[in-house]
């Protein structure tokens, strides 16, 4: 079993399928249809980079303080490798 790294996936992507109802612009759906889209993998689709999104929002919102004081530790002292770059 391979893990990833935590914000790889939001959803469990071999959860079996749901059938469901949503209302959508008829003219937006008649041109979606007409251009051949799937409708139900671009909505997984979007709806999975909606969850990244908010996830990733939510994890800097947790970790602002840690994050904060990283870099005022940073602007204080440096990095651990500066005196071994050669850039």
């Amino acid at each position: 079993m391979r893990i990833g790294h935590p914000m790889e996936f939001t959803f469990d992507p071999a959860a079996r399928k749901k059938a469901t109802n949503v209302t959508i612009n008829s003219d937006l759906l008649a041109r979606a249809r007409e251009a051949g889209i799937n409708l139900s993998a671009t909505l997984e689709g979007a709806l999975a980079e909606k969850l990244r999104e908010r996830r990733g929002a939510e994890w800097l919102k947790e970790n602002r303080g840690s994050i904060e004081g990283y870099n005022a530790d940073v602007e204080a002292r440096g990095v651990f490798s500066d005196g071994l770059r050669n850039f």
